[in-house]
């Protein structure tokens, strides 16, 4: 079947489930069909209308270095020339882990994945198989994959789409997770008084970016540290978002906080399927096959992902690119723009952590999930779609955080404003 400039969604969904491979994608939130892409190149997606617009989503986080990095793509067409998958190990699998756990000192040892879901679900696993314990506790907003024990209350395509909590978990599964509103330590004392010896883990965002952008307050990751020491919890840093955006690390080399294990993503894959589960090292012996909690997959570590991750690594640590240089475009674009909001009388709270930011429709300030469904989604959708209209792609739902790379030039965020004013003209 061939699609035609008119018809891709509807001949998507006669095929795909739900015409999309991932939910967000369908544009639910925000009325309207999806527009479908033909390709990306710095700083810029294009419509297979062949419409250019100024990427702020950037795959959800990954391409730091902008689409198409040359030297990305060399790696990966370097690679596919030996052959794109072994199911055996290589040495660019030991290169990029010698690389990673020097760039996280927390990090001892670690296991690749084909995902940051699978980077997830193997932490969870094997705090359970490390501690004997069943329970965990996850926070109301933060998404951590669609494994099963990790959907409860979760953000991101769970929030957008207001899909009740975990429907196809079993219920003796979901009754093993506790939500708890980010940022409250309050609750995190009060569950690990009542459920302490159950509890095998705490995994968190340590910078929300699935209910929207929301940092950490009030030595909320340090008592959780202090916390799951004292009664012998697996502290998880859900970092597949986080890790590498803001440093030549994680966020946790910012606060010089170390977690027991630590789960990435997106970037280190160079815009590739990978994922990557690590931490101390008596932990991560459990996995097998030095350990008895298992885990495997033939994908994982495969050579195309990892030259790909490699090249954009070596690239990120030669500071070949300055992370001040695209944080300070960050907060230019975010101060420009809530003035305009604020000139309109518009209520608006914009969370903005170094290179990811949030546009909140209400006047704030957004500290959790319950802060953040405040939210009037009904007016983030008629921004959306003026600021698709103006040449501005931003993430189609008002539970996402949106991101810049080293592509992006002052350029864009001059394009940005101007399309953001004209925008506001027809609010």
């Amino acid at each position: 079947m061939t699609a035609t400039k008119t018809n891709y969604f509807t001949d998507a969904r006669q095929v795909i489930a739900g015409g999309v491979n991932s939910p967000v994608r369908a544009w639910q939130s925000v009325g309207g069909d999806p527009l479908f892409v033909s390709h990306a190149r710095g700083s810029k997606i294009y419509d297979t209308a062949a419409r250019e617009y100024i990427d702020f989503v950037l795959s959800w986080g990954p391409m730091i270095l902008g689409h198409a990095h040359p030297d990305v793509i060399e790696a990966i067409c370097s690679a596919a020339r030996k052959g794109t998958s072994f199911g055996a190990p290589t040495e660019s699998e030991t290169q990029m882990a010698q690389l990673i756990c020097s760039a996280i000192p927390s990090m001892e040892l670690m296991r690749m994945t084909s995902s940051g879901t699978e980077a997830t679900m193997t932490a969870i696993r094997l705090a359970r198989g490390y501690t004997g314990r069943n329970m965990i506790i996850k926070f109301d907003g933060c998404y951590h994959g669609h494994a099963d024990s990790l959907l409860v209350q979760a953000g991101s395509g769970v929030a957008t789409l207001v899909i009740p909590g975990s429907p196809g978990v079993p219920e003796c599964l979901a009754e093993l997770t506790i939500s708890l509103p980010y940022n409250d330590i309050a609750a995190v004392q009060e569950a690990i008084e009542r459920y302490g010896s159950q509890l095998a883990a705490i995994i968190v965002e340590p910078v929300a970016g699935n209910m929207g952008v929301v940092e950490p307050q009030n030595g909320f990751l340090a008592k959780l540290r202090e916390l799951t020491t004292q009664h012998g919890i697996v502290l998880i840093f859900d970092e597949v978002i986080t890790g590498f955006r803001f440093i030549f690390g994680g966020y946790q080399n910012l606060v010089g906080i170390k977690p027991d294990l630590t789960c990435l993503g997106k970037i280190i894959g160079g815009g590739l399927p990978i994922g990557v589960l690590g931490g101390k090292k008596e932990i991560m012996e459990v996995l097998a096959p030095s350990g008895n909690v298992y885990q495997a997959g033939t994908l994982s570590g495969n050579p195309l992902a990892v030259n790909a991750g490699l090249a954009t690594l070596h690239l990120l640590q030669a500071k070949a690119y300055s992370y001040a240089d695209v944080d300070k475009r960050t907060e230019q674009l975010c101060r420009d723009m809530e003035n305009m909001f604020s000139a309109q009388g518009i209520p608006v709270c914009i969370n903005r952590f170094h290179s990811m930011f949030t546009l909140f429709f209400q006047a704030g300030p957004v500290n959790n999930f319950l802060d953040a469904k405040k939210s009037a989604t009904t007016f983030f959708a008629r921004f959306f779609h003026g600021m698709i209209k103006e040449g501005i792609w931003l993430a189609p739902s008002q539970f996402e955080a949106n991101f810049i790379s080293f592509a992006h030039t002052d350029a864009d965020i001059d394009c940005t404003l101007q399309a953001c004013a004209n925008t506001l003209k027809h609010l």
